[in-house]
């Protein structure tokens, strides 16, 4: 067995899906409705929509949709019991769960691993903050500007001299200690902490859950034991829950700023981001020892459309050029360069200088830009040599990306800074890039999720699916309903009781329509009805239940137009039965019978808007009509949508 289902509903019930779906991607609300750009793939307009009271979302881009548990599941790439149970956490909810085998030790080992590492976070700040023996560690950080505020934002830590305080303090196993980057076994076979006499500073997954540690080691004249001191900076190792390749310091903290800013600022360390939140940005994020990944890229994408680089003059251009363009084109972001003053990092700018850093970041140039001047940096143009020498570099540093147009543009920039004929120039472009066809290039390896959200393949579909309308006339999957279906869907799923009394499957003549009708109605819950609904009728329960409008439904038009679309098809299908028994007499005048009645009734439906009169008269025949409906059609469904309220 697993989680019984009544905790799994109590997790449901108690997430706000709008504000965790937030934490990935800006939403704005929109009636009934949030919108924003999807998390699951690349768009420049909003296509993504939840429905925060139903616990849904959609993409009427990708067709990406489901409830907290499925989003969890898709944007973390993990099983559906972990997404249960990081959802729990998040809620304070205690769930049971009965599994066993390998996925409940691989779960169990998870837990263990994000409970030491929390706790050990913990113990660190404590100590910094309460510890006498901690009193040079503080003193450390106010000369680098960080007062009680920022120490507490940042949750930063110190970890004493002793050489097994935080084993004592945890006393958790120490196959658990190790494999977090805790504790290690000395030679004595004793466990040792991995983190001593340094600056601790926790590092979180974009939930704010503790994943990885940081240690910067503590300056020499405020150190007691200066033997072996190790790296400058010593870091978690990768584990089941830390991903250097994914991860981004900072991001729980500044994800917010990012969507609302869409820039985001990648910089070196976890120093560089606490100085740009102290001069007044706070949208900025490090990565972890690694250069840039396409799973950064990815993360990234999901809240900014501009990734500003910030790092030393020297390590700017070190990222690989055609992977970076390959990850830009891909992920539709706008990669810029920030240039800061020579010898300067963001931390000590952010003390000495704030208005220069917000300076450089105002005005950061494209990455191709800066690689171009750059390479024209490099040399004298003022001397027909220099000038050649600088083309030819700049020739180099352009043939990598990947437009034909972008390659133009700078080709004439170049053209015009080192008083070359841009023809040539071009010339020289195509030759260069037809012998880097000969060597090897940087492979891009895409993941195996890369296309996927949960198990739905992304299609390569065009952006902007602002209204359901155009997603309707371009998806493989568009409604083929009418829209009277389509509404009468919409008010059985937002506005039941008002239709309880006459909504049938029999008004239903789409087969798509009708089994998401029937799946409503034997549920007791709308989720528990797209879970069981087949694939189609699924899908059409989800992206209703978080499209807007339910409210602007007349609900007698819906009842009338039903009617008479109903109606209608079971005219045409007396009409042909007659003509099939026309030898018939008896069957022959019964068919009269039927299609005169029909005929007169249909006739009351016509223009019932024209007073109020004719309303009425339209909205009891539309009764009359349909009762006749379902006595001809005895519904074969188990249940009905007023047994359903009732319930």
């Amino acid at each position: 067995m697993g989680i019984p289902d009544e905790d799994i509903a109590k997790v449901r019930e108690a997430t706000d899906i709008s504000a965790l779906i937030s934490q990935y991607t800006s939403l704005k609300r929109s009636g009934n409705r949030f919108v924003g750009l999807c998390p699951f793939h690349a768009e420049k307009s909003p296509s993504f929509s939840v429905n925060a009271a139903e616990g849904l979302y959609y993409c009427f881009g990708c067709q990406a949709s489901g409830d907290a548990i499925s989003f969890v599941r898709a944007i973390e790439h993990c099983d559906f019991v972990d997404a249960v149970e990081r959802l729990a956490g998040r809620a304070g909810i205690t769930i049971r769960n009965d599994a066993d085998g390998a996925n409940d030790a691989t779960r169990g080992r998870r837990q263990a691993l994000y409970a030491a590492l929390e706790n050990a976070a913990e113990f660190y700040h404590r100590y910094l903050l309460e510890r006498p023996e901690a009193g040079g560690a503080r003193r450390y950080l106010r000369s680098r500007g960080y007062d009680g505020e920022v120490v507490r934002q940042f949750k930063l830590g110190f970890a004493p001299t002793g050489y097994d305080a935080l084993v004592r303090a945890l006393n958790v196993p120490g196959e658990v200690l190790k494999e977090a980057g805790l504790a290690y076994e000395n030679t004595r076979g004793k466990m040792q902490d991995v983190m001593r006499e340094r600056i601790i500073f926790p590092i979180f997954d974009p939930m704010g859950k503790t994943i990885a540690l940081g240690g910067r080691i503590m300056p020499e004249e405020l150190r007691t034991n200066n033997q072996n001191p190790g790296p400058k900076y010593r870091n978690s190792p990768e584990s089941p829950i830390y991903s250097k390749s994914s991860t981004l310091y900072g991001l729980n903290w500044s994800k917010s700023e990012v969507a609302k800013s869409h820039e985001v600022i990648v910089c070196e360390g976890y120093t560089d981001v606490i100085g740009f939140f102290t001069a007044d940005l706070p949208r900025a994020v490090a990565t972890c020892g690694t250069s840039l990944t396409e799973n950064h890229f990815r993360l990234l994408s999901r809240f900014a459309k501009r990734v500003v680089l910030c790092f030393d003059q020297d390590n700017a251009g070190q990222n690989a050029a055609a992977r970076l363009y390959e990850f830009e084109r891909r992920h539709e972001v706008e990669l810029c360069v920030a240039l800061l003053p020579p010898g300067a990092d963001p931390g000590d700018l952010s003390r000495t200088d704030p208005e220069a850093l917000r300076s450089a970041i105002a005005s950061s140039r494209p990455f191709l830009g800066f690689r171009v001047d750059r390479a024209l940096a490099q040399f004298d143009l003022t001397t027909p040599e220099g000038r050649t020498r600088a083309a030819e570099a700049a020739i180099g540093a352009i043939a990598e990306h990947p437009s034909d147009l972008m390659r133009d543009q700078y080709i004439i920039d170049v053209a015009d800074r080192t008083h070359h004929d841009p023809a040539k120039l071009r010339a020289a472009l195509e030759a260069e890039r037809i012998a880097a066809l000969n060597r090897p290039e940087p492979s891009v390896t895409r993941s195996s999720s890369e296309s996927q959200t949960g198990n739905r393949v992304i299609p390569n579909e065009p952006d902007g699916y602002e209204a359901e309308s155009v997603y309707r006339s371009r998806s493989t999957n568009a409604l083929t309903e009418s829209r009277s279906g389509r509404d009468g869907l919409m008010l059985a799923i937002h506005r039941p009781a008002e239709v309880s009394e006459w909504i049938d499957e029999v008004l239903f003549q789409d087969p798509i329509q009708r089994r998401a009708f029937l799946a409503l109605c034997g549920a007791d819950e709308l989720i528990t009805a797209i879970d069981h609904a087949d694939p189609d009728a699924s899908d059409l329960l989800r992206r209703l239940a978080v499209s807007d409008g339910a409210e602007e439904i007349d609900v007698t038009g819906t009842l009338i137009e039903l009617v008479r679309t109903a109606a209608t098809r079971e005219l045409y299908s007396l009409e042909v039965d007659a003509r099939l028994g026309a030898d018939d007499e008896d069957a022959l005048g019964q068919a009269s019978i039927k299609t005169g009645w029909l005929k007169s009734e249909l006739e009351q439906l016509r223009d019932p808007a024209e007073s109020s009169l004719l309303a009425s008269r339209a909205h009891d025949s539309a009764l009359r009509i349909l009762d006749w409906l379902r006595a001809a059609h005895p519904s074969q469904s188990p249940t009905s949508i007023e047994e359903a309220v009732d319930r």
